[in-house]
């Protein structure tokens, strides 16, 4: 898929449909969107765009305190909370339709840092520790510490974290992008957010980008 899908992508996470009408004033008025737009960029099959958003988004990471490197791999629908002090290793992995909140940190000291499933909340001021694995539709608490693997569904919380419910997973993802397999799948219309599952069970989900 183009980089331009994955920006129409963001761009839904933050209003519920991906309006060219809405890309402007989200561009302009939400600083989030507008770093995922130039990461996304980086990752352009276009020499020259590539350059251009290279450069953009290392003055944007340090005019805003958000460090995701070109090198993390990234699935569809990004969402950013407040736009701040977000720092990621080099070797993360995120699935599709995750939340990231201000003063968090997916760190590594051993070299490979953690895999992050689908529909991933993580919370603000939170640190993910090292080469752990976090379970698609998982909420990370506020001033979590995740030092071992989190399995789906689940919401943890503490130092260090620990499971403290497995209901409602995914309840604080909000309008996510449907995924599914296929070349075509992506040109078409989004359906509205609480048909998502459904088309999720019978479509199933493509790999991050």
């Amino acid at each position: 898929m183009s980089v331009i899908d994955y920006i129409r992508s963001d761009l839904f996470r933050y209003t519920g449909r991906p309006s060219a009408w809405l890309f402007l004033p989200y561009y302009f008025g939400n600083r989030s969107f507008k770093y995922s737009c130039w990461l996304r960029l980086c990752s352009s099959s276009n020499a020259l765009v590539r350059v251009v958003a290279r450069v953009m988004h290392f003055r944007l990471s340090r005019k805003y305190g958000i460090h995701i490197p070109v090198s993390v791999k990234i699935g569809y629908g990004l969402y950013i909370g407040h736009g701040m002090c977000l720092v990621m290793h080099p070797t993360t992995r995120i699935g599709n339709n995750c939340n990231f909140s201000q003063f968090s940190t997916i760190g590594s000291c051993r070299g490979k840092a953690a895999v992050i499933g689908d529909e991933v909340y993580i919370g603000p001021g939170t640190c993910v520790v090292e080469d752990v694995s976090i379970g698609s539709g998982a909420t990370i608490g506020a001033g979590a510490v995740v030092v071992k693997d989190v399995p789906k569904h689940t919401t943890v919380a503490g130092v260090p974290a620990t499971s403290i419910s497995v209901n409602q997973p995914g309840r604080n993802i909000q309008n996510p992008w449907p995924v599914c397999r296929g070349e075509e799948c992506m040109r078409e219309a989004p359906v509205p957010a609480q048909r998502v599952h459904d088309v999720r069970r019978t479509a199933g989900t493509s790999p991050c980008v």
